[in-house]
């Protein structure tokens, strides 16, 4: 019993000396707990509205000061005309547009009914279900509160349209965000595990001795697996279109370049995983752990960036797989052009640098 309870107490020395096992112990699940629990909530907040106001009455300008004054949404632009529309959604900060119909007010006591029209983003079928209803209660309740009765002789009818993705399909949302985690994962996984092979083999020793040089090894190591992610991207926009029925409304040129660019930032984090690696484990626990959660829940895959707190809003601008994300959508969905996405485009180029001159400067320090 002795030996036995003196083996246990040397398992558990061993563990609390071992950084990385105390990390997988506590560290994950405080910080799996933490941003769940801030992350994943199915109410709206902050959304930015704009208003085509016809009408310009009392009661027009009441509406609009009860849906910015109800926390859920704030008044981004008002505009002159329905010219306007289709590129602000296009520009990506304005989610709902709300149209007055002309003389709002005396249609609404001659009548007894007037006209609200909904225009929603539906390129993210889910919140755009979720504004069009938040918004269509704040007017409900407004005619409630203004006219002080349950039964309401009075009504006001939203009239909701959704762009871009008539019949909320979801997959129009699923497929540019598993996209982008497919190729985020497998990429820079691949390359992550392959030189930390190299290591742990002890075949490092063949490329230490070469006369290539640091650069010249990297981009050996990740070009064929550039060439693998790019059939990998084709392999799921095929399947996208053809299973799915999802359409690609912009450039394919301008769509398979962006997916080159995301393919080779992968590559290179990748690259950069693999010169902190000591062996094939701790590359793809790296991988896993670092780049699917965040890709899954910061990046606006799936739950909308600006619930989350000030904190997660600032980590998920420099997770590369919400440009990305922001990059398809536009282009497969909006048909919008480089005009549109060049600040993603921009930053995610300037990701790739960054990532590539990091990962031969550790490189060249492991080679000597």
């Amino acid at each position: 019993m002795k030996r036995f309870l003196a083996f246990v107490k040397k398992e558990i020395q061993h563990i609390f000396r071992d950084t990385r096992t105390m990390l997988i112990l506590f560290g994950i699940p405080i910080a799996q707990i933490l941003i769940f629990g801030y992350v994943i909530k199915n109410d709206i907040k902050d959304v930015d509205i704009a208003v085509y106001d016809q009408s310009k009455d009392e009661y027009t300008r009441q509406i609009t000061n009860k849906l910015t004054s109800s926390g859920y949404f704030i008044l981004n632009r008002e505009l002159d005309n329905m010219k306007n529309i289709d590129r602000i959604f296009k520009e990506g900060e304005v989610k709902l547009v709300v149209v007055y119909e002309n003389n709002f007010s005396k249609k609404l006591h001659a009548e007894n009914n007037a006209t609200v029209q909904l225009i929603a983003d539906a390129s993210d079928p889910n919140r755009a279900n979720l504004i069009t209803n938040y918004s269509g209660a704040i007017i409900h309740d407004f005619v409630k509160d203004e006219f002080h009765i349950d039964q309401l002789p009075y009504q006001i009818n939203s009239k909701v349209r959704m762009l871009y993705n008539q019949n909320l399909a979801s997959v129009f949302m699923f497929v540019p965000g598993t996209m982008a985690l497919i190729l985020m994962l497998v990429s820079a996984m691949m390359t992550s595990i392959s030189i930390a092979r190299e290591k742990e083999l002890g075949t490092m020793e063949n490329l230490l001795v070469s006369p290539l040089r640091p650069a010249q090894i990297v981009v050996g190591k990740v070009t064929p697996y550039v060439l693998l992610s790019i059939i990998n991207a084709i392999t799921i926009l095929v399947l996208g279109v053809f299973v799915f029925g999802l359409p690609i409304r912009g450039s394919l040129t301008l769509l398979m370049l962006e997916s080159v660019l995301f393919i080779t930032l992968s590559l290179s984090l990748g690259i950069l995983i693999s010169t902190m690696s000591p062996n094939q484990q701790v590359a793809m626990f790296i991988s896993l752990f670092a780049l699917m959660l965040p890709t899954l829940l910061l990046s606006g895959f799936i739950f909308p960036i600006e619930n989350m707190p000030k904190l997660l809003q600032w980590l998920s601008a420099i997770m590369p797989p919400k440009y990305f994300i922001t990059i398809l959508k536009n282009i497969m969905l909006k048909g919008t052009g480089m005009a549109f996405v060049w600040k993603e485009t921009l930053i995610l180029g300037g990701m790739t640098a960054v990532f590539i001159i990091l990962s031969v400067k550790k490189f060249k320090l492991r080679l000597e």
